[in-house]
């Protein structure tokens, strides 16, 4: 027992200092790989712009894997289904709790797929709306409507919604915006510049607000 609470308190000692960001790979068959230029360019974007001294060389993280704890932001993406097992849920709500911040992006159709294994991580919680004056969407640029819109899908408006753990947000689903794709390289689904611009400054947000909080 001793061993595991030192070996917790390191790991969070670890997330309150340290500014990396990796991608989290997961189960059950979806494309965890998706957007391989998203995080890199985003991560770019940051350190040119806020800051922040993050590591362009991004790494990739398994779920149940204790790795976890050396990223205070992991970003999670893919188009269908998602699975975790009940250690990975275990692993992924002690890293929550503990100071973590997941960004899950519906990159088209991973919705009910994911929705449905993060009640395993959070059994008595519900992913709920997040209100357009919460700080992540003013952390560093502003976005007084809330969520952008990057890409069509289905047509309906973006939505932000999140977890919250003693009132801090720990985990956030972006839904019906596709903001990886707006990171990715412009050739990849010529974006126009403005709307990649918002997808980055909309990234910006997420990671200084999870490394703030």
């Amino acid at each position: 027992m001793k061993f595991f609470f030192t070996l917790y308190f390191t790991l969070f000692t670890f997330l309150l200092f340290s500014q990396e960001v990796a991608i989290l790979k997961y189960k059950g068959g979806g494309d965890w790989y998706s957007n391989p230029t998203a995080l890199p360019n985003l991560v770019k974007y940051c350190n040119d712009n806020i800051d922040t001294n993050i590591n362009e060389n991004i790494e990739t993280v398994e779920a149940g894997s204790i790795d976890i704890f050396q990223f205070p932001l992991l970003h999670m993406t893919g188009h269908g289904n998602v699975f975790f097992s009940d250690e990975d849920a275990e692993n992924l709500r002690n890293y929550l709790i503990s100071g973590g911040f997941l960004h899950i992006d519906d990159n088209y159709g991973m919705e009910p797929y994911i929705t449905k294994e993060l009640k395993k991580v959070f059994p008595n919680s519900d992913l709920i709306e997040i209100p357009k004056d919460h700080a992540i969407f003013n952390s560093a640029y502003n976005f007084p409507n809330g969520l952008p819109k990057i890409h069509e899908h289905d047509g309906k408006a973006p939505q932000a919604f999140g977890i919250f753990h003693e009132s801090r947000l720990v985990l956030l689903f972006t839904l019906e915006s596709d903001l990886g794709d707006g990171w990715e390289d412009q050739e990849v689904h010529n974006d126009p510049e403005d709307v990649r611009e918002k997808a980055l400054k909309m990234g910006a947000n997420i990671v200084k607000y999870a490394f703030e909080h």
